[in-house]
Parts: C-alpha cells; structure tokens; sequence
C-alpha cells in the first residue's frame, strides 16, 4: 500500500533526523504558567548533578528539579548582581553596624591585661543564667559584652554591667547600669538646662518689677527636690540602645515628681526616647524620663544578693543617732558561699535588697518641706509644730526579702534549683512576681540580677487610669454678690431727678440753718 512506509524508509537518515527536529522542538515549547520549557530545565537540572555528583542521583533528582523551579530573584534595571540586591535589608546594615563592636583599635594588642576590669565576664554570667533558663541567648549576650566594652571606652567608668533588656512596640531598650569614676562625671544635660531656665525666669522677673511696681499675690509651691547624683535613685548611671552595635544614649536623673507620675500610670514603651508621653494624671516629661523612672522603681523592688554578702562599714555607722543604717555598703571579704539549697528556700531569708527602698514621696531619703519655711518668723509655733508633717519611713538597706509585703495574696518571690537531679552543681533562682521579668542567680560566691521584660508591675485587676479630678462647683449665688441688671434710660433719668431733688433740699436746709444762727 502506498499509504504504508516500508522499513527502509523508517531507518533512513531523512526520518531519522525529521523526528529529532519535531521531539526536540516539542521539548522546547514553553509552560504557560511558568515560562519555562523541559529542554532548558533538563539542560540546567542534568549540568548541576554533574558537577556536584551526588550520591544516589536517581533519589535526589526531584530535589534538584523543584530547587531549579524556584522563583529566582530579578536582577535591577542596572544589571546589578543579587548581593547588591541584598545590601538593602535591614539585617545587613545592622551586621554592618555591629562588625565596629569586633574590630580593634590601633595598639589594642599590646594592652596589658587590668586586675580590675569596668565590666564582668559576661560570658560566664550567661553561662549561669542559661542554666537558670533565663537571660538573653549566647550569641546576643556576647555582642552585650562587646557593646559595654565600646561604651567603657568612650565614657570614664569605673564600673559597667548589663541591667536587662525592655520591650518595646516599635523598639526594644537594651539598659546599661554604669558608675562614673570619682571625679570624672559628665554633666547632666537637664543640669544646664535647668539652670539656664532658672537664669532666664530670674532676668525676667527682674524686669517685670522695675516695669510694674504694683504689689502681686505670690504662689508658692512646695517641689520636692532631685536626690543628687551618687545618692538615692540617682546612684546610678543608665545608657540604652534599641540596638546592639548602635550609640548608647545616656538617660536623664529622675525626679520625685517622675516616680510619683509613673506609679500612677501604665505606658508601653515605643523605642523612641523623645515620643511624648500622653497621659492622666499627665507625666513631668518624656518617654526618655519615664523609662528611667521605671528603670530606678524595679531596681529598687528587685535588686537582690545573698545575705553577708555586703556589709555596712562600722565607721559608717552613727552611734549617736540611735546605731541609724548608713545608706552605703560594702563587699565583705569573709563571705562565705550559701548552700544552693538554702538560696532555693521559700521563707527568703538568705537573700536581701541591697537598693535603698524609693518612699512615696519619691525619694530615697525623705525631704522635709518646711525646712524652706525656717528663715521666715511665725508668731505661733504650737501650731507649726502640729502642723509638722510626718516623716516617711521605709526599710532600711540589706533587709531580708521574707519582710517583703505579699503580692495578693501570694508570695512576692519565687524560688527554685535549676536542676534537681544533680543538686550539688545546681543554681538557685529567684523571680519576682511584683515585677514579672525580674530574675536573680546565685552560684557560689556569684551572683547577678538581670530584667527582661515590658517595665510593668504586676496587677491582679485590669487597669484603670485616675479619674479626671470633678467640675468645680459655680460660686454660691447670695444676695450680696449677685449680679443685678443695668437700669434703663428711663431709670436713669427718673435716678438723676431724684438725686437732684435730695441735693436741693439739702441745700435749703443749709441755708435755714445759717439764718437761725445769725
């Protein structure tokens, strides 16, 4: 039949090559859901297993086939390669900004080696509190490390360490506790300004009396007045960062106005120290001085240590004042380490606060408010002495933390061994339930404090800000200071006629009288 090949036909080079063309062209056509076509596919899938060569090949094939089908990323309109594309990330600029904390200065390997270093071993601190299961991870707190080592660099301390870390909506705080040497501490910023304020209200004040001599009510008001640096809540230093790597930001001294604010109050943080702070009752400042107000209240509810750890110096102690605490301590040199299994106890008694306590008034050590009032005369001194307000009393330093109030009905402290099956290499942990984030450690002769957390007290209810202070009442209505209405014209006139009438009557009586006693 004519309509039939023969095999001759079929092995001849003409249908062989035709075939090729028509499979081949067939391998070429293109997906139209993927663009691609099995030729190339085949091409680039077989070319990758030749020159890598795995093992088993036949397994892995479908593996090399779906990796190649992955989406690949287009290059820019200037044909730039995808490591330039990949520089815009936020992850690579962070990796360059934290490579500085790795490299080091010009001579910084021919430094001898300190006996007394500004900053812990952070390491082995992060050793510990991985075993607590607390803390931030190895890797994150080494980069801590490197970054209090910048910030010794660049400020003169005497001491650094790692305070906690506190979240954010938009940013976290990484906190820095720091001591300056003695001598050597930067002036405050708010220092200055303060007192550029004052000098300017001074100017102005000055003035306005010689413009206007008339006499003007004074208002006083009694301000509490700012714990200096190296006392009370300013004891310490802090610097944070919202990244590690990035410049520490030195925060303000806090005020007892701002301590007195913020316990009323409850703000997440947003990362941005200069956002303000929108508040009832409203808050003395912003986010900057709320977030160092609530760094001094948790330090001073949860910075805790082994009891005899620190002692008070006996020459700091004033027998004449009735044997009254000092408000400094000292690292006593003959502490012996306390069993792990006591440091886990629950009655507390082997730890104790070594943060002075902050007094409702806002200050550590309280401020009597008619000390400004001693140079002025008072006639009645009974009644300024029943007037004398009472002074805030709070526990002293290194008081135990089994004195501490409970926290609604449940214990304020938490205690426990990080391991239970190998108690003798264990680590006593503690954890605040008042400020949940706030963990404690003690191993040995060592131990450390550290808060990861929102800077929140605990509340057992849902808060509830201040209600706004009531509408002031209208002055009561009498009937001497009621207002009346203004007379009409026709009032005025009837008025002034009768005036007039009185005022001639008066004067016909004058003039009888002067005739009578002629």
């Amino acid at each position: 039949m004519s309509a039939l090949r023969s095999a001759s036909d079929l092995s001849s080079p003409r249908f062989i090559d035709s075939q090729y063309v028509d499979e081949k062209s067939f391998l070429y056509e293109t997906s139209s859901v993927t663009g691609l076509n099995l030729y190339d596919h085949l091409a680039r899938v077989l070319t990758k297993i030749l020159n890598e060569k795995p093992q088993n090949a036949a397994d892995v094939f479908e593996d090399y086939s779906r990796n190649e089908k992955r989406p690949k990323p287009a290059p820019s309109s200037r044909n730039a390669s995808v490591a330039d594309e990949v520089q815009s990330k936020t992850e690579l600029a962070l990796a360059e900004i934290q490579e500085k904390l790795f490299s080091k200065g010009e001579g910084e390997d021919d430094i001898e080696v300190e006996d007394e270093y500004p900053i812990p071993n952070i390491m082995e601190l992060s050793f510990f509190f991985e075993q607590a299961g607390i803390g931030l991870n190895r890797e994150e707190m080494f980069r801590v490390g490197m970054a209090l080592k910048n910030l010794t660099e660049n400020h003169p301390l005497e001491h650094a360490r790692f305070w906690g870390k506190i979240f954010g909506i938009e940013d976290n705080y990484l906190v820095a506790e720091v001591e300056y040497r003695e001598g050597d501490e930067e002036e405050d910023e708010d220092d200055a300004l303060e007192e550029v304020s004052e000098e300017q209200e001074r100017q102005e004040a000055e003035e306005n009396e010689e413009e206007d001599d008339t006499p003007k009510m004074v208002h006083r008001v009694s301000v509490v007045p700012r714990e200096e640096m190296r006392t009370g809540a300013n004891k310490k230093t802090y610097f944070v960062c919202n990244e590690l790597g990035k410049p520490w930001t030195r925060l303000p001294h806090v005020t007892p106005a701002q301590i007195v604010a913020a316990r009323k109050i409850k703000k997440f943080f947003t990362g941005r120290l200069d956002a303000p702070i929108t508040s009832y009752p409203p808050f003395p400042g912003n986010e900057a001085n709320y977030l160092r107000a609530q760094i001094a209240r948790i330090s001073a509810g949860t910075h805790i240590s082994p009891v005899g750890f620190y002692q008070f110096d006996e020459e700091d102690v004033d027998d004449d004042d009735g044997g009254a605490l000092p408000d400094n301590f000292i690292i006593n040199t003959e502490f012996e380490p306390i069993p792990a299994r006591e440091l886990a106890s629950s009655s507390l008694t082997s730890w104790v606060h070594h943060v002075q306590h902050i007094l409702p008034q806002g200050r550590c050590s309280w401020w009597n408010p008619k000390e400004e009032e001693e140079g002025e005369p008072d006639s009645d001194a009974e009644e300024e002495r029943a007037d004398e307000p009472q002074p805030e009393v709070g526990p002293p330093l290194l008081s135990p933390l089994s004195g501490d109030a409970d926290v609604d009905g449940m214990s304020p402290w938490t205690t426990s061994l990080s391991s239970k099956l190998v108690p003798q290499f264990a680590v006593a942990v503690v954890r605040s339930c008042l400020w949940p984030g706030a963990h404690a450690f003690a191993f040995g002769k060592i131990f450390e404090n550290i808060y990861i957390g929102w800077g929140h007290k605990y509340s057992a209810h849902s808060f509830s800000p201040m209600q706004t202070a009531p509408v002031q009442d209208e002055y009561p209505t009498e009937p001497k200071i009621t207002e009346v209405d203004d007379p009409t014209p026709e009032e005025e006139a009837a008025a002034r006629e009768g005036q007039e009438e009185d005022d001639q009557d008066e004067q016909d009586d004058d003039g009888n009288y002067d005739d009578d006693d002629d």
